[in-house]
């Protein structure tokens, strides 16, 4: 199939556009991760949720993780999702251009479906025994903050792409929304794993439209039901329409415990330690 001399969903093509995305977007992504990443860490410090032990310790290996994903997802994709989305588009490809539909709808509904499907993405890595093995890596983290969000094992990150990348393809997702989705995404993960206190006030009203860190630290708690809910990452509406919304833990936020048996030792907080643990026994 010939590719439309003009996507329907976008508002300008060709290679000026695809040379000007694909070199801006490392440097979008870098500077929204570090400045989201420092402002988090200066509040956590400001305004602390939980007493910590650990703390910042952790913060090696946790960085090291994220750099090593970094590292292999350029070796294997360096294009990425922004760059799936820009292939799709010169081969007219995707639900939205064949919808003919508009750049003003398309990229946020894109962004919205992207969400959904990595709350789907989310439970099935619970709910399938070899990929919660993998997620077990970010479970396993016995505190938690903003480089909690980032802690991900690099074969789990490596299928997260080829899940976005077929989502991607199938949408017809403008280039655009997938980039502000990337970067949406990591800044609320860093948000929500943050060991941040936000009064009431905020919490309650906010938690309507994204996930709070008091939200998702139920889903780090060593309890099954409650670890099995509230696995959005950036919309919280999809935990209140799917049935896995649990406002509060059992044991309260500060009597809760995080983490999973077996891995909490430091020890088992070492980077290389981290890398070997879905070949471990199962816990």
């Amino acid at each position: 199939m010939l590719a439309p001399e003009r996507a329907p969903c976008k508002p300008g093509g060709g290679a000026l556009h695809e040379w000007a995305m694909l070199s801006q977007e490392p440097v979008i992504r870098l500077s929204a991760f570090a400045a989201v990443l420092l402002a988090m860490a200066l509040l956590e410090h400001a305004f602390p949720r939980r007493p910590q032990r650990l703390a910042w310790r952790r913060w090696p290996s946790n960085l090291g993780l994220v750099a090593l994903s970094s590292v292999l997802l350029r070796l294997v994709a360096p294009a990425g999702a922004v760059g799936v989305a820009l292939w799709a588009e010169s081969q007219g490809l995707g639900l939205f251009r064949w919808l003919d539909a508009p750049f003003w709808a398309a990229a946020p509904m894109a962004v919205l479906l992207l969400d959904l499907i990595i709350y789907l993405q989310h439970r099935v890595f619970h709910a399938v025994p070899v990929l919660w093995r993998l997620h077990r890596v970010h479970h396993a983290d016995p505190e938690l903050d903003a480089s909690s969000g980032l802690r991900f094992h690099p074969v789990e990150i490596l299928l997260s792409l080829g899940i976005k990348a077929v989502a991607v393809m199938a949408l017809g997702a403008p280039a655009e929304a997938v980039l502000a989705f990337e970067v949406l995404l990591n800044a609320t993960a860093m948000f929500s794993h943050a060991n941040l206190a936000l009064p009431a006030w905020v919490d309650r009203p906010l938690r309507w439209v994204l996930v709070t860190p008091d939200m998702h630290r139920v889903h780090h708690s060593e309890i099954e039901r409650e670890t099995n809910s509230d696995f959005g990452f950036c919309l919280s509406v999809w935990d209140r329409i799917f049935g896995t919304y649990i406002a509060e833990p059992a044991k309260g936020q500060l009597g809760m415990v995080i983490g999973i048996d077996g891995f909490r030792a430091d020890r088992e907080q070492r980077i290389d330690r981290l890398l070997v643990q879905p070949f471990k026994s199962w816990r």
